[in-house]
């Protein structure tokens, strides 16, 4: 029977964090094999398309997305499904970030918007290996539709300013807990499992016969929708508690083992 399987990139397919930005072959291999055997391999991220690499959309390892946090859904070239924020929620929040010194991206589809002098975000882009020469850097904000921010600042929450975005009616987010100088936001009734349910009452795929890999926050709302969550090695406890299976780590090509081991069972 057609499976349909969802992979987080970051912690889950790569890691940015040891400059591991692509996929390693046995995963590649395991992602091909579920593709020959008939099965829907979907990219599951809170990326928007500007920011997946060739890897990703060129090689013929996925014939779907799910983006910007299930803010697009995109299965075999087509977007079935696509939901924007409010113009005016977009604009106001960007003249707040403005008014407090934020650098902010504003993440559609298939573009991305960033201001030519935001060098801090610009530097987090290329030290992850996305291609900023895509970018559109001189817009007009009332032109622009929007599904998700991001926001850069110098000090801890922004001094207060992250909180009060996160706050505003109709978004939710995430503020990075290291440094907490990061923030992203996107529409509240939206998420990856929205996205994933879209895609499966496209394909009329049962949930049952879905799974998830992933290791982040924002994989919460897709391992309680799946059928079938399978969770990274290095994934913190909320997410590990939610998993059918734990893996191996990201490092340790857990993906490919869980392809091998529970979807495929050949191991």
């Amino acid at each position: 029977m057609t499976k349909a399987i969802f992979f987080d990139i970051d912690g889950t397919l790569i890691n940015i964090h040891h400059k591991k930005t692509s996929i390693s072959l046995p995963v590649k291999k395991a992602i091909r094999e579920l593709r020959a055997a008939g099965h829907h391999t979907f990219i599951a991220t809170g990326r928007p398309w500007a920011y997946l690499s060739d890897e990703l959309t060129k090689e013929g390892l996925f014939d779907g997305f799910v983006l910007m946090n299930g803010a697009v859904v995109i299965l075999e070239g087509k977007v079935i499904f696509r939901q924007d924020m409010p113009p005016a929620t977009v604009r106001d929040m960007a003249a707040l970030a403005e008014a407090h010194g934020l650098e902010y991206i504003l993440e559609s589809h298939p573009h991305v918007y960033l201001r030519q002098a935001y060098k801090g975000l610009e530097n987090v882009y290329r030290n992850i290996d996305i291609d900023v020469e895509q970018f559109i850097r001189d817009f007009d904000l009332s032109e622009v539709k929007a599904a998700k921010l991001e926001f850069l600042c110098d000090t801890p929450g922004a001094n207060g300013v992250f909180e009060k975005l996160l706050s505003w009616p109709g978004v939710t987010g995430l503020i990075d807990p290291t440094l907490r100088k990061y923030m992203e936001l996107y529409s509240a009734d939206i998420s990856k499992a929205t996205g994933i349910q879209q895609a499966l009452n496209y394909l009329n795929i049962p949930v049952e016969n879905s799974y998830a890999f992933g290791d982040g926050l924002n994989d919460l709302e897709m391992m309680s929708t799946v059928g079938h969550p399978l969770v990274m090695g290095n994934a913190g406890p909320e997410l590990k508690a939610l998993g059918e299976h734990i893996l191996p780590t990201v490092d340790e090509d857990g993906a490919a083992e869980g392809i091998y081991r529970y979807i495929l069972k050949r191991i």
